[in-house]
């Protein structure tokens, strides 16, 4: 079984506020969270289409967010349909889900 690189895969990210292909969503080589580490992120687990504890994940994601001093220039609610959406989009049933700020 063959793997594809990750800057060769099909698909959407949502990035900035808007639908990327996979493969044109990137960052400055000299991004801060890159260098640093000074970002958030969340891991949700999706399994037969139903995404795991999705509203307790995005509220830990804006907790950790808010201890960062990091601004999230979204809701809550705006995030968590974003999340249902491109697991719709990208047909995942199962699989990882990881919102990065």
């Amino acid at each position: 079984m063959q793997i594809v690189p990750f800057d060769k895969r099909d698909g959407l990210i949502w990035i900035n506020g808007l639908y990327v292909k996979w493969k044109d969503a990137n960052i400055h080589v000299l991004n801060h969270g890159l260098h640093y580490g000074s970002c958030v992120f969340e891991g949700i687990r999706i399994y037969n289409g139903k995404i795991f504890k999705l509203e307790e994940h995005t509220e830990r994601l804006y907790e950790s967010a808010r201890i960062l001093d990091l601004n999230i220039p979204f809701e809550k609610t705006k995030i968590n349909e974003i999340i249902k959406q491109l697991t719709i989009k990208q047909k995942v049933e199962n699989g990882y889900i990881r919102p990065v700020v």
